[in-house]
């Protein structure tokens, strides 16, 4: 009689790792799966480069956060369930605590010296993680000039002619499964010269990682058990409240926009930004991005902004409770909602994803969705970087296309030289992602401080 299968890394082991990468989680999409790939693949090489891809590939064409959703994957693979739930949760656990802390902060004391230094030098070294991340993630998925291609076209739709992310990733599949048909040397998963190998000589082999085959039952559980999990909670508070108070309203608005984020934070944040304020009024235009600026610079899913839209829109309308006590409970009910879907459906497709891993038509379709991934989040990154050095941006159509044209008087250049040494901290100098971040941070509280006249 044989006992149930042995994980292949001791829980123990993996979670502690999912702490370190959960604190090192900066840099929006690009800088987490960045961070993953470093230590998953790299450092501990507990996934092979072509099953960490696999898994990427699979997340991306997923509502909600792509990373924190890879996590949960991941987790899975390697300690069941467990794994699965301590990955999914440790990735926005810190998040979610920054965030809160800097609402209740924004809130009552908007106009903190302290806090705004922060940002202002956190800012440039995280475009600096985010561009590194592309160049990372580039080097690895982009074998070919085919795949370069790919990736080229997804950055030109996307940036320019704003096509819809899920049409990118169908094109994108399309392409993979028509040139893995005409050339398929092309769409190979084999990986790249001098990647982690995808044999036996891993200390955690393909072969080793935890398998579940797909099943109805299973399906069905899953399904029950994560809805009750989502809605549950939302049906409490509509009895305790009533369907009026802007709590409810949060729960339910977020619910519905959990099911439709596909494409990432960014693709998502013009509808909730336009609900929020203009059929909500839970907070005000610039508002959004500052939510966008504390996500970005905290630990965690750039869809954390939603924590803090969740936070005002209940503090500012209390319906009867204390005001710090409805922003909290506002604040933690969109983050439940938020992510209690991710892993519905981690849980519920990854096993069939697994299953099908063999497949080479798949294989090669999803090769063709990962070159055009670099290309997506090429294009955060440059929507980042312009809107960290400039204050102004502006959108121009021409021709059908839409320019993001940046106003040059409004270039800052305190921003633009601690954007230098950090690109120079992360590229040349390699001092680490971490201690680039406190650099930078430190270096623009000093500078915040001093041009503000705030020191004794």
């Amino acid at each position: 009689m044989t006992g149930p299968p042995r994980d292949p890394v001791p829980f123990r082991e993996a979670f502690r790792v999912w702490v370190q990468v959960a604190l090192q989680s900066f840099g929006g999409p690009a800088g987490q799966i960045a961070v993953m790939h470093r230590i998953l693949v790299e450092e501990k090489r507990w996934v092979s480069e072509s099953r960490f891809l696999h898994a990427l590939n699979y997340c991306m064409l997923l509502p909600g956060p792509e990373a924190q959703q890879l996590a949960t994957y991941i987790g899975w693979l390697l300690n069941r369930t467990p794994g699965g739930l301590a990955a999914g949760i440790l990735f926005v656990v810190p998040g979610v605590l920054a965030i809160l802390g800097l609402s209740i902060l924004y809130a009552g004391y908007r106009d903190v010296a302290f806090v705004s230094g922060l940002f202002f030098g956190l800012k440039p070294a995280v475009m600096a993680v985010v561009v590194e991340a592309v160049v990372r993630i580039g080097r690895r998925a982009l074998k070919n000039d085919i795949l370069v291609g790919i990736a080229a076209l997804a950055f030109i739709a996307i940036f320019f002619l704003e096509v819809p992310f899920p049409l990118i990733v169908a094109g994108a599949g399309l392409a993979g499964w028509l040139g893995g048909r005409l050339v398929p040397e092309k769409f190979s998963t084999a990986p790249a010269p001098g990647a982690a190998s995808t044999g036996e000589d891993l200390p955690v082999a393909d072969s080793q990682v935890h398998r579940v085959r797909p099943s109805l039952a299973r399906s069905l559980r899953i399904t029950a058990v994560c809805l009750v999990l989502w809605i549950g909670p939302l049906l409490a508070l509509l009895a305790l409240l009533g369907p009026e108070h802007a709590i409810v309203q949060e729960g339910i608005f977020f619910s519905k926009a959990a099911v439709v984020t596909f494409g990432g934070a960014y693709a998502v944040l013009a509808y909730i930004g336009q609900q929020a304020v203009e059929t909500y009024g839970w907070l005000g235009p610039g508002e959004m991005l500052d939510g966008l600026g504390l996500a970005e610079t905290t630990p965690g899913p750039l869809i954390m902004v939603v924590q803090f839209v969740g936070f005002l829109g209940a503090y500012r309308h209390p319906g009867g409770l204390d005001p710090l006590l409805a922003g909290v409970l506002g604040s933690l009910v969109t983050t439940w909602v938020t992510f209690v879907p991710c892993f519905l459906w981690i849980f519920l497709g990854a096993p069939s994803i697994e299953a099908l891993r063999g497949n080479r038509a798949l294989s090669s379709a999803l090769t063709g969705i990962t070159a055009a991934v670099v290309g997506v989040i090429l294009n955060l990154a440059v929507w980042f970087a312009l809107h960290t050095l400039f204050n102004e941006v502006e959108e121009v159509r021409r021709g059908g296309l839409r320019l993001l044209v940046p106003v040059w008087s409004t270039l800052d250049p305190a921003v633009l030289v601690l954007a230098i040494g950090a690109f120079l901290a992360l590229f040349r100098w390699k001092i680490g992602m971490l201690k680039t971040l406190a650099a930078s941070a430190a270096a623009g509280l000093l500078w915040w401080l001093v041009a503000r006249g705030d020191l004794p």
